[in-house]
């Protein structure tokens, strides 16, 4: 059964209070201490705490991080760590995260003064990746546990995590085996050392044994909270990724600068045109400019009435809706060569509000520089003085204009403010066309348009073009010339196999940005067996990683074989099967994506400068940014804004954008008890002492973190 989201508030409520009471004494009259929404990252230049900042920096969240490697690094003392502001106490930073339990020497006075500063302030401490070990609250592995790989493992959040900061997640942790010659993850699972107050929240079996060993777990001991991290990690790999949100919730309460949410679109391009088909034969795609010499004949691909009918059942049976991104000249040809008759157009109209449409431009033209296809690959024609040819303003403006009046006439729902080019051309596009065509940015003026899809494999960033601002796509490794996945395949193995296994050598000759497969793919189960899985993961990491840019794939996916859905199913169901209902997936369409893809860079931008400050005092936070920027936050569900409700459930929290006007923003979150939640103290089993004197049993070496895959 599903948790609801009140349990996730009420523990929540609980964790905000322990950030927000000192554990250390205080008179009663003692002003409540200011503790600023700022954490603070001490690195080793390893991949965990570096995971930790990615996650910060992905979800807009101020912190500063001093690298223990770095000789001109600020010293760590209690100057650093607090001050007073209007006499009152301030603690600089709500939460630290430090590479182990205690990076510094024996004796350190930094270390004493994080203790310190941690025990008066009730501020959490993350130890990203550290070495089980009763400093830690754990048994030695040696005593019963493990150490080493844990790649495949399915680890769970125990009921503890569930109903502390691992609430989202239904239970499972999945840890990546990518490579069966490559080690991805190394880990030390063990059990509460002897007199611990230790609550493992994510756990997985001891190899060999009937027990189970943390993997994430809380320690309390000396008036301090650690979140005890025993296995390492990079910033991409899924475990983290799914966990990511519960070390932010954890160290911080619940109540942040900054939000996430996972997102997931699919751009369906060409609907209503055909798609021309691969020729296993010729090894290229006839009606395709790049085999213009060869003599093979068009043979395309379209979808047809019984494609749409698969496609609505689905997005009702998903919960989902896709963006049908239409070129209407696709179907007046069907209709000029079939005497009136276009089926699939009369089926897509009927069901026309099923869906989101996006105009694609009525032909499919190229819109960039005038192509010479009389050479392979093409290339840019030029004037006689050397100039680029460039397809004109009226012309790209006629291409945006005319499918836009054959789809109003059509009935579609549209936004006239969204276009995604044939090929996203008009953009530049390398090594032909290192610019963009200057005609571009007028022609889409001409037409009020503000968001313009882009490719992100060659145009990443978000950047503005004339009036337009872009939306990057990620194309999903489905070929639009293919309907049936044999021709996936062959295809498949042309571009990625070495000139001697009877590729192309593309992938020979790109090894920087191409891998080669070590022999082809077999042509009947090659697509599910390879392709399916890999782009399924792909597409997953997207959406785990809070990336909002939609996917793109092709309506020659969605015919014949419909290839498109089993990587679309593999990506819903495997995030049903992680998540919790109170966490869904965000299905946005394209306007919406640029505006959130705005916002986060504005608010990201102004973070890194420093223009964001905001500091928690009781139950009252206060933001000050710049007139005019658009703040987001995370809070405790019950959160209030000016007397009304801020934001949106997500998660068991809220949040939300609130625009600032240059005055502070105020929000008061939710009346709490004046303790931490009360957690059942772990069992351990037996644990034999350390000879006196050594840290760590003789043999057992505490390694450094290890490099780990992507």
């Amino acid at each position: 059964m599903k948790r609801t989201i009140r349990t996730t508030a009420l523990t929540v409520g609980a964790l905000v209070a322990a950030l927000g009471s000192p554990a250390g004494a205080a008179r009663a009259d003692d002003p409540a201490p200011r503790v600023d929404l700022r954490t603070l990252i001490v690195s080793d230049g390893g991949p965990a705490t570096d995971a930790i900042a990615a996650e910060l920096d992905t979800e807009g969240m101020p912190y500063t991080k001093v690298d223990l490697t770095q000789s001109g690094r600020p010293v760590i003392n209690a100057g650093f760590l607090a001050d007073t502001v209007d006499g009152r106490p301030r603690a600089k930073y709500q939460a630290v995260v430090l590479p182990n339990d205690n990076p510094f020497a024996a004796g350190s006075a930094e270390m004493a003064a994080l203790t310190a500063y941690e025990r008066t302030y009730g501020v959490p401490q993350v130890d990203a990746y550290t070495y089980a070990r009763p400093e830690a609250g754990l048994q030695y592995p040696v005593y019963g546990g493990y150490s080493g790989s844990v790649d495949g493992v399915q680890a769970q959040v125990t009921a503890a995590g569930k109903a502390g900061p691992f609430g989202y997640l239904d239970k499972a942790v999945p840890f990546e085996d990518n490579s069966p010659t490559v080690g991805e993850s190394y880990a030390y699972l063990s059990q509460p050392a002897a007199g611990a107050d230790f609550t493992p929240y994510v756990d997985a079996p001891i190899p060999g044994r009937s027990t189970r060993g943390s993997l994430v777990g809380e320690y309390r001991h000396d008036g301090r909270r650690e979140l005890v991290v025993t296995f390492v990690y990079n910033q991409y790999q899924q475990q983290f990724r799914l966990l990511a949100r519960g070390i932010v919730q954890w160290m911080t309460g619940g109540v942040h600068l900054g939000a996430s949410r996972n997102y997931f679109a699919v751009h369906v391009d060409d609907v209503f045109a055909a798609d021309d088909r691969w020729d296993s034969r010729l090894n290229c795609t006839p009606g395709d400019v790049d085999c213009a010499n060869a003599d093979g004949t068009p043979d395309p691909i379209r979808m047809t009435p019984a494609d749409v009918d698969y496609a609505t059942a689905w997005q009702r049976n998903n919960d989902f809706t896709l963006d049908l991104v239409y070129n209407g000249a696709g179907s007046v040809d069907q209709r000029e060569d079939n005497n009136g008759v276009d089926a699939l157009a009369d089926k897509l109209i009927a069901d026309r509000n099923q869906f989101r449409w996006v105009n694609h431009t009525y032909t499919h033209a190229f819109l960039g520089c005038q192509q010479d296809v009389t050479v392979v690959p093409w290339r840019c024609e030029t004037n006689a003085d050397g100039s680029t040819k460039w397809v004109s303003r009226k012309d790209v403006s006629d291409e945006i204009a005319l499918n836009r009046v054959w789809g109003q006439a059509a009935g579609l729902p549209l936004q006239n403010d969204e276009l995604v080019t044939g090929e996203h051309s008009g953009l530049r596009i390398l090594p032909q066309q290192p610019d963009d065509n200057p005609n571009l940015g007028p022609a889409l003026a001409d037409n009020g348009v503000t968001w313009l899809a882009s490719d992100n494999s060659r145009d990443p960033v978000q950047r503005q073009v004339g009036p337009a601002t872009t939306i990057s796509r990620y194309p999903m490794n489905v070929f639009y010339n293919a309907g049936r996945a044999s021709e996936q395949v062959d295809e498949y193995n042309w571009i990625y196999t070495s000139r001697a296994q009877g590729g192309s050598g593309i992938c020979e000759d790109n090894p920087a940005t191409t891998t080669c497969l070590p022999a082809p793919l077999d042509t009947a189960t090659g697509y599910a067996d390879h392709i399916v899985p890999l782009e399924t993961r792909i597409a997953l990491g997207h959406v785990l990683a809070g990336d909002p840019k939609p996917h793109f794939v092709h309506q020659s996916n969605f015919a014949e074989d419909r290839l498109a859905y089993p990587i679309l199913d593999g990506v819903l169901n495997g995030y049903r099967a992680l998540f919790t209902d109170d966490t869904p997936l965000v299905n946005l369409r394209m306007k919406d994506i640029g505006a959130e893809l705005q916002r986060r860079a504005a608010w990201q931008s102004a973070v890194r400068a420093g223009q964001v400050t905001a500091y928690r005092i009781g139950d009252t936070v206060t933001v000050s940014a710049p007139g005019g920027l658009a703040v987001t936050a995370t809070m405790p569900a019950g959160t209030a804004l000016g007397g009304q409700a801020f934001g949106t459930a997500y998660a068991g929290a809220v949040s939300g954008w609130t625009p600032s006007a240059g005055q502070p923003l105020t929000l008061t979150v939710p009346s709490a008890a004046a303790a931490p939640a009360a957690t059942a103290k772990a069992t351990p089993g037996p644990v034999t002492a350390p000879a006196p004197g050594t840290r760590v049993p003789a043999g057992v070496s505490e390694p450094a973190a290890r490099s780990t895959g992507s």
